[in-house]
């Protein structure tokens, strides 16, 4: 659990030697699924198995982020818990995604029926669904870690833990004292492309919580566009007036680069630098203590929108 007078913790991200290898979406297409069509149409997954192409190398902890599967089946899961049980980390920790149809009552009706009726075994993985477990590492550290599935989406659909945007899906509901945050959705304004797929209302509570590190996945092209591949998947939030702007900037409905155009925002970009040069005098300079900051980790092993397992594991110490 978090330790307020750990001054290594609040200084930096990579000092302490936990490492953590963050994973989302890693169970590659295959073409070959039978579906069957009507109002009330049913997935099933052909006998072939796909394989698992992805290494995330060792470390002492790994977090899957959701999206097992790809069609949700118990057999996809299952073989996806029998490959992240094979690897080396000494913990591991998943949670479910949009795709993970048979982890959810709602959505598992879709699949057949035997599919609906079939035990997981989740052997040394630690499952969390709206849930939190504190796993002890070397060194007799300790860390809390909570997760939850839930995603926005435009309309109803059969996936997975789905709730309607613009709906408060997360306020109140993680708790304050955890170390890592994995969410399925990306907080809004983080990571999510220009167009901003995550959710406000889970930006909200992350500014509540601000946990040392949010692992999250969903929108996998936020970590291969442009940006997403200059940030390098990840990003540093500091809960701070500079983010505040930043988030302000982003907010606006005509984006934030065309909105350069409008005199107004240059506001909003003058708070920006301004409150940004003055954290860092104030942190570097004069020796004062901000906000513990948040590195966040986009950890989506698939490339843009294809089906290939394009972007290596995540791999940050804390």
């Amino acid at each position: 659990m978090k330790d307020e007078d750990d001054d290594a913790t609040a200084c930096s991200f990579y000092n302490l030697g936990t490492s953590i290898s963050a994973l989302h979406h890693s169970y590659p297409a295959c073409q070959d699924f039978d579906t069957t069509t009507g109002p009330h149409s049913q997935l099933a997954p052909s006998t072939a198995k796909a394989p698992f192409t992805s290494n995330p190398g060792n470390g002492d902890l790994l977090i899957h982020a959701g999206d097992l599967t790809n069609l949700g089946s118990a057999e996809e899961v299952q073989d996806q818990i029998n490959w992240l049980d094979s690897l080396p980390h000494e913990h591991k920790v998943a949670i479910a995604g949009n795709h993970d149809r048979h982890l959810d009552p709602r959505s598992r009706e879709v699949l057949p029926l035997e599919d609906q009726q079939r035990l997981l075994d989740w052997k040394g993985i630690r499952y969390l669904q709206h849930s939190a477990v504190t796993l002890k590492f070397r060194g007799s550290r300790a860390l809390t870690i909570y997760g939850a599935p839930q995603t926005p989406a435009s309309k109803r659909d059969d996936h997975a833990f789905r709730y309607l945007e613009g709906s408060d899906a997360w306020s109140d509901t993680i708790p304050k004292d955890i170390d890592i945050l994995v969410t399925h959705s990306p907080p809004k304004y983080h990571l999510d492309l220009p167009v901003a797929l995550g959710c406000e209302y889970l930006l909200g509570e992350v500014w509540h919580v601000q946990p040392t590190l949010h692992v999250f996945g969903h929108v996998h092209a936020g970590k291969s566009d442009l940006v997403g591949r200059l940030k390098g998947g990840t990003e540093v939030a500091r809960w701070d007036e500079s983010q505040q702007s930043l988030e302000r900037a982003l907010s606006r409905p005509d984006g934030f680069f065309r909105g350069l155009l409008d005199p107004r925002s240059w506001l909003d970009v003058s708070q920006i630098i301004f409150y940004g040069i003055s954290s860092i005098l104030w942190e570097q300079v004069w020796g004062g203590q901000s906000p513990q900051p948040t590195f966040m980790v986009l950890a989506s092993l698939k490339y843009c929108d294809t089906d290939q397992l394009g972007n290596p594991a995540q791999v940050v110490e804390i």
